[in-house]
């Protein structure tokens, strides 16, 4: 069951977030229904899966991978992700890192800067999973739309 998956969340139909995803837990995404699987976690964080594109592609549904360095989240690594969601709208679209932190994020700020969300409710999602601190509070803040350009 997709509940089991850590920090699991169904936030539409078409949407739903967590942390890594086990190999059985792959195969209940896609019986689920998922066309397309995107990882921002990077390739050797703990509990990945040593060959995650094989494992998805298997199960016929789509995989791309787009790193995030924790530590280190990007304008580039965000617009990028943007792209990607924006051009699969009509895909049931299954989003994990390795703990649904960045993910949480980035689907917050997806939805305010391309969306037209307001931040207190792109937000509500994310702090359901983590409240960001140092270097995530301190990016989120920077790629916030200004209130002139909002």
């Amino acid at each position: 069951m997709l509940e089991d998956i850590y920090n699991y969340l169904e936030l539409s139909e078409s949407i739903a977030t967590s942390g890594q995803p086990s190999e059985s837990q792959i195969a209940d995404i896609a019986e689920t229904g998922y066309q397309l699987v995107i990882n921002l976690a990077l390739s050797n964080t703990k509990n990945s899966l040593s060959d995650e594109r094989s494992t998805v592609e298997s199960y016929r549904m789509e995989y791309i991978h787009l790193p995030v360095i924790w530590e280190y989240p990007t304008v580039e690594n965000l617009e990028s992700f943007c792209d990607v969601m924006d051009a699969n709208q009509e895909k049931k679209i299954f989003v994990h890192c390795a703990a649904n932190m960045r993910v949480s994020a980035f689907m917050a700020l997806y939805r305010i800067r391309r969306l037209g969300w307001s931040p207190e409710e792109a937000f509500q999602d994310m702090q359901r999973i983590w409240t960001p601190e140092a270097w995530w509070r301190d990016f989120i803040l920077a790629v916030l739309p200004s209130e002139d350009t909002a």
